[in-house]
């Protein structure tokens, strides 16, 4: 069973939700990139975004954009995050989706992406600008090799739509919480909870929601209603504070310990 399956369902009979931390591959360091995950583990993450630099992240906001270009000044490549991922397998077993957009995977190619994948532990992929109508062959791979093809949701998707997404969508379907690119926000829309309600009644996957969660109240919040919290730039912001020094691991656990608290708190 695929570890992102096998994670929700023991999540699921706890009763509990997950916490799911983004970060950017080789920001600051692919070095640094393995402890930040191992250290974010520790501090209460259930599954990790392994976001792949790329030089034209439309979807992302200002702080995860400055992540991707601090990490392709380092050269990051595609091949070098699967590397990072054999290394991060030395230390966890926690599931690994890679966030990515679809130029890097096609121009890396479908088929060897899937096998690089299988072969560095990773255990699914999220490619923003691919729609699932345009991802038979990449999706048709992923599947036979048992890794996890999640797709988007936004405040704008038809019931039509929920409906098409929640049945492609394998692993579990990521809503975004609100219209246009990934940053802080102030407080969680309140249209998020009857649209996950709604995706409810198209699917029993697990439900993610992500896109402008930072604080251990809002994740609290969305927690209520979804099956997985995920938060990106909060973290990010403080990976790029504090670059490579001796305060990122302690900066970046004590973050994270406080939104996983948020997510699992009592309901």
């Amino acid at each position: 069973m695929n570890r992102i399956d096998s994670m929700f369902g023991q999540l699921r009979q706890a009763n509990r939700k997950a916490f799911i931390p983004y970060i950017t591959a080789g920001d600051p360091t692919l070095e640094k990139t393995t402890e930040i995950v191992v250290a974010l583990e520790r501090s209460g993450a259930d599954l990790i975004e392994l976001g792949v630099p790329f030089s034209d992240p439309l979807a992302d906001g200002p702080t995860i954009q400055a992540a991707s270009q601090r990490a392709l000044k380092h050269r990051v490549s595609l091949g070098n995050v699967f590397d990072t991922v054999v290394e991060m397998r030395k230390q966890t077993q926690i599931p690994i989706i890679l966030f990515t957009y679809f130029n890097p995977v096609f121009k890396y190619g479908i088929e060897r992406f899937v096998d690089s994948a299988v072969d560095s532990g990773v255990d699914g992929a999220l490619v923003l600008d691919l729609p699932p109508e345009e991802a038979g062959d990449y999706t048709d791979l992923m599947r036979d090799n048992e890794l996890a093809t999640v797709f988007l949701l936004a405040p704008t998707s038809s019931e039509e739509r929920i409906e098409f997404v929640s049945k492609k969508s394998t692993g579990f379907v990521y809503y975004v919480s609100r219209t246009g690119v990934t940053g802080v926000r102030d407080k969680v829309e309140e249209a998020v909870k009857p649209v996950v309600e709604k995706i409810r009644g198209f699917t029993s996957k697990p439900v993610a929601v992500g896109f402008g969660i930072s604080t251990r109240s809002q994740a609290h919040e969305v927690a209520q209603y979804a099956d997985a919290v995920v938060v990106g730039s909060a973290i990010v912001q403080v990976i790029g504070d504090h670059g490579e020094g001796r305060g990122l691991i302690p900066a970046v656990s004590a973050l994270a310990e406080e939104l996983a608290a948020g997510v699992k708190a009592e309901r």
